[in-house]
Order: C-alpha cells, then sequence, then structure tokens
C-alpha cells in the first residue's frame, strides 16, 4: 500500500513537503511513480509523474517551477516538495505507483492506474490567499 503524510494549512506563498511511502512492495517494481491533485469537485489530474529507471520527469504546466518530486529509494519513498502555494492548488493530493511512462502516467484515469498499480489514501493541502 502507498501512505501519503505532510498535508495541510497554509497561506499563499507557503511551502509544503508530501510525502508517500510504500509498504508490501518497492516502488521501483513500477515503471513510474507520481503525485495526483483532485480540487473540490473535479476529477483527479495527474500533476508529477517520475520514470523510476531514468528519473525522466513530468510536470503539470501548472505546478512547473514551483513543484518538485523526487523519490528516496533507500527510504521506499517519493515526495513532492510544494514552493510558492496558491488558493487554486488547494486539493486531496494522491500519490500513485503504475507500470507506464511518466508522462502517460499522468495523464491516466483513475480505474486505470488502479489495474496497472496502486493507489495511496490521499492527504488534504489547503491553501488560504
Amino acid at each position: 500500500q502507498l501512505m501519503e503524510s505532510g498535508g495541510g494549512m497554509v497561506q499563499a506563498g507557503g511551502s509544503l513537503r508530501l510525502s508517500c511511502t510504500a509498504s508490501g512492495f518497492n516502488l521501483e517494481d513500477y515503471w513510474s511513480i507520481g503525485w495526483f491533485r483532485q480540487a473540490p469537485g473535479k476529477g483527479r489530474e495527474g500533476i508529477s509523474c517520475i520514470s523510476t529507471t531514468d528519473s525522466s520527469t513530468y510536470y503539470e504546466d501548472s505546478v512547473r517551477g514551483r513543484f518538485t518530486m523526487s523519490r528516496d529509494n533507500a527510504k521506499n519513498t517519493m515526495y513532492l516538495q510544494m514552493n510558492n502555494l496558491e488558493p487554486n492548488d488547494t486539493g486531496l493530493y494522491y500519490c500513485a505507483a503504475a507500470t507506464a511512462l511518466e508522462q502517460a502516467m499522468c495523464g491516466m484515469t483513475t480505474l486505470r492506474i488502479r489495474l496497472l498499480g496502486h493507489w495511496g489514501q490521499g492527504t488534504q493541502v489547503t491553501v488560504s490567499a
């Protein structure tokens, strides 16, 4: 399973660091790992996905330059460093692992990733103006 942590409430311009730790499998068992966001009333969207083989990283346009995804294989954990947060970044943040290329993974549906890998339970991020 995947377990996220690090969510919370922050003012616009602030920072948060999300963590996601895998148990029962190795993140490197999957081609890609990633972070997804579900804003209130909207669908889940991929915001950053990274290849576990060559570390190629995809960022969605709205977070590029502000968010940085990384991983620590020894800890079987992935991270999402979020800087200069905006109110539009508010939502539930999920981590995932899947047998898919990184950019493709970020464009996949919730169901497809569930079929190809794992989802975390989600952690709430709230950014106030």
